[in-house]
């Protein structure tokens, strides 16, 4: 069964279900008063979480290349990505790690 990243208007769900329209049923019946804005399902049917993106362990640093990026992006993650490897002639695996983490570190 697929693994699918709900986004809502006030929750990120991490679930398991047969289709998106499954995954949308969970969403509606677990959190009927929040809007989906985002569904996506992931490649791989787990879901990792960097202990240092949630202030555990040690410290990673910004960097100011992503952070440049994403404030010329307005936050767009895809046009932000595409300005990093510009900028650095990263490959789209790691201009893709190196942004996300920056985002989630709060840009």
């Amino acid at each position: 069964m697929p693994l699918f990243e709900i986004e809502t208007s006030a929750h990120i769900i991490i679930t398991w279900a047969a289709d998106e329209q499954a995954a949308g049923e969970v969403v509606t019946h677990a959190y009927p008063s929040d809007d989906v804005i985002r569904m996506t399902k992931r490649p791989r049917d787990s879901w990792v979480i960097s202990k240092a993106a949630l202030g555990i362990g040690p410290k990673v640093e910004a960097c100011a290349v992503a952070r440049d990026c994403l404030a010329k992006s307005a936050g767009d993650k895809v046009h932000a990505i595409r300005l990093y490897m510009q900028e650095t002639g990263s490959d789209l695996t790691l201009a893709r790690k190196v942004i996300e983490s920056n985002m989630v570190m709060g840009w």
